[in-house]
């Protein structure tokens, strides 16, 4: 998985990234201040940062202006327009404002690395192979019929492994919109159907009265 370099002053919003993004297989490396991140960047082969824009000692604004080939992610309060135009201007390939929920960070770290080719476009999970490039499923070699939808739920949830995802997470994260009707059965159907189609029972597990996890 990728190398990713968190910098992030506050400490718990820090370790709970850091966390996470373990969580999903990643490797992390923290710094809390500018001067220790550019120290970093530039004694590592790193495959993504997310960087803050108010820091101790060095700015984010600062820090991307010495970075190059790689992809940088701006997780900042400063919501301003401005701000946001500065930041892609400067060649930030995203821009997240606080507070945010660990399920939108992680898609748009998939989507960057993914992108730019620094993660992986297979995942094995026991018999079956995911091929995110051309959205299908294998089993024992042979092509399981996913729905696009099936596909994206299933996408959601590797891309979340190991970290509860709520119904309404779900909903979110598949339908990029807020679906009008009863999340709890939709998701649920969608579930068994995953479930029965590749055999996966005993890996995506549901979390009583909050969602499901796919447990690796």
């Amino acid at each position: 998985m990728a190398r990713i370099l968190v910098v992030e002053d506050e400490v718990m919003i820090n370790e709970l990234i850091v966390e996470n993004l373990k969580l999903v297989g990643h490797k992390c490396i923290s710094a809390f201040d500018g001067e220790k991140a550019l120290e970093i960047i530039n004694s590592n082969l790193l495959d993504l940062i997310i960087l803050d824009v108010m820091l101790p000692k060095r700015s984010g604004f600062d820090i991307i202006k010495e970075i190059s080939n790689v992809p940088v992610i701006f997780l900042t309060a400063k919501s301003d327009l401005s701000d946001r135009l500065k930041g892609l201007s400067l060649g930030a390939d995203d821009y997240i404002l606080k507070p945010f929920e660990m399920p939108e960070l992680l898609a748009r770290v998939k989507v960057i690395l993914r992108r730019t080719k620094r993660d992986e476009m297979f995942f094995p999970i026991d018999d079956k192979l995911i091929d995110f490039e051309q959205r299908k499923v294998f089993k024992d070699g042979v092509e399981v019929d996913l729905t696009p939808k099936e596909f994206d739920i299933l996408d959601a949830l590797v891309t979340n492994r190991n970290i509860i995802l709520t119904r309404e997470q779900l909903i979110s994260l598949v339908w990029s919109f807020d679906y009008e009707g009863d999340t709890n059965r939709i998701i649920d159907v969608y579930i068994r159907q995953l479930k029965k189609k590749l055999e996966l029972q005993n890996r995506i597990r549901s979390i009583y009265g909050v969602g499901y996890r796919l447990e690796l």
